[in-house]
């Protein structure tokens, strides 16, 4: 857990943060406050499980700010507060308990005393923390996350992943209307392309950008028999839900509209053009993934009619050579694995794909389409990160020049298993490069700010990451805590000061510290004698 301490006496507040042993206790500080001033601005960005506060402070004084922290929504009630005061008043002792403070200790406090309150601190906010889980707060936390929730429903819905009782429980419990008779409409619609005269917005806005038209069709289209939500693509979908009395041919009008209206206003506001695609008809609740892939096979097609279009769904001729069809969330999951350099997870990924796409087809020519299809997603991923086909998957390039290398199963699934693990090792490499240059970045700085009081958080803070990510980072790449380097350097710092002629108050301040005994006492617990027997 986390804890922030509130103490204007420096010497004190050092002690507090550095003496006690709080991480051989699971307690890590994650940062230190002068004043309640200070401590407010901290708290904001530190969001603490326990503080200890002084009672007597400038500016702000530690009764004041606990009414603030108390009154304050953005932080959390359960933290816990520890009272550390000069004075044995009642009346000072009766406030802080009105605050909800869980021990108030008197100074001078020892170690272990500060120690024992903070655990016993840490005990009581786990056993609120199981209280809370059990109480309507839980509830409360899961209707915020409501719209998620329901989103989530949908995409599992249009993957075909529920079976029509498994739908008809999950919409009661989500708060979405449906019953056995109801018949379903779907519209997916996507921003089209950027033109390479778009200078507003570059690829990477996508999301954004998709978002807008969400909000924008929120605004819109407000029906009570409409839900407007997104795939696992972030694509738009609009979702018709009909009772039985509704007309089928009224509905789907009423779809073509809706979406016209969305397309129009798209232009108006981004500025920019999208497409949709409509269902070919109305279906049961148990027809969604068929309507959904409708949508989706409909808007492909305006590569074939062009942009900006709504685009109806027409059942075309079967042809000998079936379409490849899987599941979008698994093309995705593959996705996600190869870009966090999850081995285990990619292949798992790839076997389902492997599963839907390589096992149905019926002639040579079926098997060489998956594989095209395949080749296709490992090209997209591998030319998003900016690299060459070639260089990452060496010589099985020719496979990709010509699948008709490939003669067996076997010899087929070698190739996307090679592949996935290609891609992996490259964004290993990647990120190992990135690590080193952040620890890089992390050694310049202390060497360039070695005359001031440098910690793992004010680091974190300075190059934006988070302290526990940056800890881990810097343990690996140098074999050593972060508190343990800084300490070698600045006591190596120090005694070639020392060894130089410099004086003791000197080669203090030449590494930050600005109390000389303190500095003292450190240099003769790291190297067993004190300052001035170092002198030349």
């Amino acid at each position: 857990m986390n804890l922030i301490i509130v103490e204007d006496e420096p010497r004190l507040r050092h002690a507090l943060a550095h003496n006690i042993p709080w991480e051989q206790h699971g307690l890590e500080v994650v940062g230190t406050a002068s004043n309640g001033v200070e401590a407010l601005e901290l708290v904001g960005r530190k969001k603490p499980d326990i503080m200890l506060i002084d009672i007597q402070m400038p500016e702000m004084d530690g009764l004041t700010l606990l009414g603030e922290l108390r009154s304050r929504k953005d932080i959390s009630q359960l933290t816990k507060m520890i009272i550390l005061s000069g004075h044995d008043t009642f009346e000072f002792a009766q406030l802080a308990l009105e605050f909800g403070v869980s021990r108030y200790l008197l100074k001078p406090a020892g170690d272990e005393e500060i120690l024992e309150a903070v655990l016993e601190a840490r005990q009581q906010l786990r056993s609120d923390l199981e209280q809370w889980q059990r109480k309507a707060l839980l509830e409360q936390k899961w209707k915020d996350n409501l719209p998620h929730l329901q989103n989530l429903f949908f995409i599992q819905w249009v993957n075909g992943r529920y079976t029509r009782d498994e739908i008809l429980s999950k919409s009661r419990e989500l708060y979405i209307p449906l019953e056995t008779d109801d018949r379903l409409a779907i519209a997916v619609v996507d921003l089209d392309p950027l033109s390479e005269e778009e200078t507003r917005f570059q690829q990477g806005d996508s999301e954004l950008l998709q978002f807008t038209m969400q909000c924008l069709a929120k605004e819109l289209l407000s029906h009570p028999n409409l839900w407007i939500t997104s795939d696992s693509a972030n694509m738009l979908m609009l979702v018709y839900v009909l009772n039985e009395t509704e007309d089928t041919n009224d509905a789907m009008l009423h779809l073509n509209a809706d979406v016209s209206k969305l397309l129009s206003q798209t232009r108006e506001v981004l500025k920019l053009t999208a497409s949709a695609g409509i269902c070919g008809a109305t279906g049961s609740i148990e027809d969604m993934s068929l309507l959904y892939a409708q949508a989706c096979r409909a808007l492909q097609e305006r590569v074939v009619y062009g942009h900006d279009l709504a685009i109806p769904y027409r059942e075309l001729p079967r042809l000998d050579i079936q379409a490849v069809i899987v599941q979008q969330n698994l093309e995705k999951s593959l996705e996600i694995a190869l870009e966090t350099a999850d081995e285990r997870k990619a292949l798992e990924a790839l076997q389902g794909l492997w599963e839907e796409a390589f096992t149905r087809p019926e002639s040579s020519d079926d098997f060489q389409e998956a594989v095209l299809y395949m080749n296709s997603f490992f090209t997209r991923m591998i030319q998003k990160q900016g690299w060459s086909v070639k260089k990452v998957v060496g010589e099985d390039i020719s496979y990709f020049h010509n699948v008709k290398l490939l003669n067996t199963k076997l010899q087929t699934w070698s190739l996307l298993e090679r592949t996935v693990k290609h891609i992996i090792a490259f964004m290993s490499e990647q990120r190992k490069t990135t690590s080193n240059q952040v620890v890089k970045d992390i050694l310049n700085l202390l060497e360039a700010e070695m005359d001031q009081e440098i910690t793992l958080h004010t680091v974190a803070d300075r190059l934006y990451v988070n302290s526990s990510y940056l800890s881990r980072l810097f343990k690996q790449e140098m074999g050593v805590a972060f508190s343990t380097y800084v300490l070698e350097r600045k006591m190596e710092r120090a005694k070639s000061a020392l060894q130089e002629g410099q004086k003791v108050y000197d080669a203090a301040r030449l590494v930050g510290y600005r109390d000389v005994s303190y500095f003292t006492k450190v240099f003769r617990k790291y190297w067993g004698l004190n300052p001035g027997e170092f002198k030349g």
